[in-house]
């Protein structure tokens, strides 16, 4: 007996994946190789996105993470609250920046749109990359210890992911 390759269960592999409000971002067709951001240089080879220097005859689309800090559209939010995020928050902003560059070296899509203050005493972070918001948060955790929730995303918005230490 056969198996299935999908990776969702119940769902064979010539199923369609259901259409989510995130994947508007994503490549609705294939790009030309090579293609460069003309926003961040990064460039589009072999199906994926790097750094790295283009030809000059490169064709010039815009990233999905460079589209989503325009559209201000976040596909990762880490709200990070606690009496030690307001003691901290140099701290805590530097460690976020460095699991930031860290993950960006490879990644060109994994950046932090915005760390900004929020209504209550703490911090909100967006981020281009749901997985981002998760890793910022387990490296708060790592780092700083305290309570990390990462409640099951809907397929109808940003990744949410919650850290607090009192």
């Amino acid at each position: 007996m056969r198996r299935s390759q999908s990776s969702q269960p119940g769902r064979s592999r010539h199923q369609p994946r259901r259409q989510t409000a995130q994947d508007i971002y994503g490549l609705q067709a294939k790009l030309a190789d090579p293609t460069a951001c003309p926003s961040c240089g990064a460039i589009y080879r072999a199906g994926r996105w790097s750094w790295g220097s283009a030809p000059v005859e490169a064709e010039r689309v815009e990233c999905p993470a460079c589209r989503r800090i325009a559209d201000k559209y976040p596909a990762g939010i880490l709200s990070i609250r606690g009496e030690f995020a307001a003691a901290h928050r140099a701290e805590i902003e530097s460690r976020l920046r460095h699991v930031e560059e860290r993950d960006r070296r490879e990644h060109p899509l994994k950046r932090i749109m915005a760390i900004e203050p929020d209504a209550e005493g703490g911090l909100l972070v967006t981020t281009t990359e749901g997985k981002l918001a998760r890793s910022l948060g387990s490296a708060l955790r790592r780092a700083f210890h305290g309570e990390l929730e990462q409640p099951r995303p809907d397929d109808q918005g940003p990744v949410r992911v919650h850290w607090t230490r009192s």
